[in-house]
């Protein structure tokens, strides 16, 4: 009865993970008018609206998410079985599509993808860098690189990067204005790079453990960032402290244009994961991405891209 539907599910999908019919467009390489008219169609057969739009934003209605929550798996399905029986014969190709952290891309997605071109340039890995957690089954990715806390327990985690501390660095520049802080109580004194979430919109707290207990800094100072690497930036230029993850400032701090403050009060986090959902088999492509991380090995993973 929906058979001649099938072939209009890839737009709807699509114009979900976009949020909009011109990028769903471009990603289709259709016209904005054929996505549009692919919908209606849909819409029209079905009987329901699939999607609220207004003048700034499109969004799934509850019919729209009822099938897209079914479809997206589906296509995603076929899409990978396509890909194997591509590579029976040959080798894995086909589109991988990553959603990532910000800090996961140069700790541990450049090295790798690098490799990937060279190796498997059938594959073309599309990297999304997002700050929070994201449905990727419904949104469409092959797999999602977070820390291991942040990993939801269903999902088949492998690790990616070795277990990292977050720490408090500032320039010896700054060092030599200010002085360093000589309890978490005394970074009230001093500039602290702030880091905004973007999804939340909420400034992170500083995570640190001082006398054997967890303590969330609520922290002040004259800048805010929402990404790790400029605060490194804003900390080497000697405006004030940062807290990041000890890899992306390690070359900085090696050569001494960093030190860290208050190492006592450093946390460590599990290490960065690539996790994915449980599957019958997997898709070649994600098994050379799994196999090119793992070749590369922790120590490749070690170096962020700033060269000492």
């Amino acid at each position: 009865m929906y058979r001649d539907l099938l072939t209009h599910l890839p737009v709807i999908v699509a114009v979900a993970r976009r949020g909009g019919f011109a990028l769903a467009a471009a990603e289709l390489g259709m016209s904005p008018s054929a996505v549009s008219h692919a919908v209606r169609i849909v819409e029209e057969r079905i009987g329901q609206p699939l999607f609220a739009r207004t003048t700034r934003s499109v969004s799934l209605t509850e019919a729209g998410k009822a099938l897209v929550e079914t479809a997206a798996p589906a296509l995603q399905d076929i899409a990978e079985r396509m890909d194997r029986i591509r590579s029976v014969k040959g080798r894995p190709s086909g589109l991988l599509r990553i959603n990532a952290s910000n800090i996961a891309i140069p700790l541990a997605v450049t090295p790798v993808v690098a490799a990937m071109a060279e190796r498997y340039p059938e594959v073309t890995v599309e990297v999304f860098a997002d700050q929070g957690l994201v449905d990727i089954v419904g949104e469409g990715f092959d797999a999602g690189i977070r820390l291991g806390e942040m990993i939801a327990q269903d999902m088949v985690a492998v690790r990616l990067t070795p277990p990292f501390s977050v720490v408090i660095v500032a320039s010896p520049v700054y060092i030599g204005r200010h002085g360093r802080p000589s309890s978490v109580a005394d970074l009230a004194n001093h500039n602290c790079i702030g880091y905004r979430l973007v999804r939340s919109g909420a400034l992170y707290r500083w995570d640190l453990i001082e006398d054997g207990k967890d303590i969330a800094m609520e922290t002040r100072g004259s800048v805010v960032v929402t990404d790790s690497l400029a605060a490194i930036d804003l900390a080497l230029a000697g405006v004030g402290l940062a807290y990041v993850f000890e890899p992306l400032a390690r070359a900085d701090l090696a050569a001494g244009r960093l030190v860290q403050v208050l190492p006592q009060t450093a946390i460590e986090e599990p290490g960065l994961f690539l996790y994915f959902p449980r599957r019958a088999s997997m898709a070649p492509k994600l098994r050379a991405f799994i196999d090119t991380a793992q070749e590369i090995g922790r120590a490749s993973l070690r170096t962020p891209g700033r060269v000492a």
